[in-house]
C-alpha cells in the first residue's frame, strides 16, 4: 500500500511541479517578445494550467513515472543502496524520455517550453523530484528497539 500512496504522491509533485514550469516557460516566451506580465498574471496563469492541464498532461506524467519508476525499483531490488539515486534519476530521465519520444513520433513538442534546453531539464527536474517524493513516501519505517519498549 505503500507504494501505491509513494506513486499518487509522486506523480502529483512531478505534475504540480511539471505545470508551473511549463506556464512560467510560456510566460517567459511571451515576455520575451516584450510584452510586460505582472505578477497577479503569472499566478492567474500558473493557477490556470495547474487546474487544466490534467487532462492531457496528468496521464501522460503518469504512464512516464510507472514506467520510469517500475524499472527503477526493477534494479534497486538487486542493490537496494541505490533506492535513492535510482528513484530521482529514474524520475528525472523518465519524464525527458517522455518529451523526447513525442518530439521523435510526432515531430512536434506538445509542450512549447520543452523545445528548449532550459525547459527540457525544467521537466526532468520535475521528474526527479517527483522521485525524490516517491522514495521517501514509499519507505518502508523501520522500528527501532527502543520504539518497541
Amino acid at each position: 500500500m505503500k507504494v501505491v500512496a509513494g506513486f499518487i504522491v509522486g506523480v502529483l509533485v512531478t505534475y504540480l511541479l511539471g505545470a508551473i514550469f511549463v506556464s512560467q516557460g510560456n510566460i517567459a516566451a511571451v515576455t520575451s517578445m516584450g510584452f510586460e506580465i505582472t505578477f497577479a498574471q503569472r499566478i492567474d496563469a500558473l493557477i490556470h494550467d495547474v487546474t487544466h492541464m490534467y487532462d492531457l498532461y496528468l496521464p501522460v506524467v503518469i504512464v512516464a513515472m510507472l514506467v520510469a519508476l517500475s524499472v527503477a525499483g526493477a534494479i534497486i531490488r538487486f542493490n537496494s543502496n541505490l533506492r535513492l539515486i535510482g528513484y530521482v534519476s529514474a524520475g528525472f530521465v523518465g519524464m525527458i524520455a517522455m518529451h523526447v519520444i513525442f518530439k521523435a513520433t510526432l515531430g512536434a513538442s506538445g509542450i512549447a517550453p520543452t523545445r528548449e534546453i532550459v525547459g527540457l531539464v525544467l521537466q526532468g527536474l520535475a521528474g526527479g523530484l517527483g522521485g525524490l517524493a516517491f522514495h521517501y513516501a514509499s519507505q518502508k519505517t523501520l522500528t527501532s528497539p527502543a520504539a518497541v519498549v
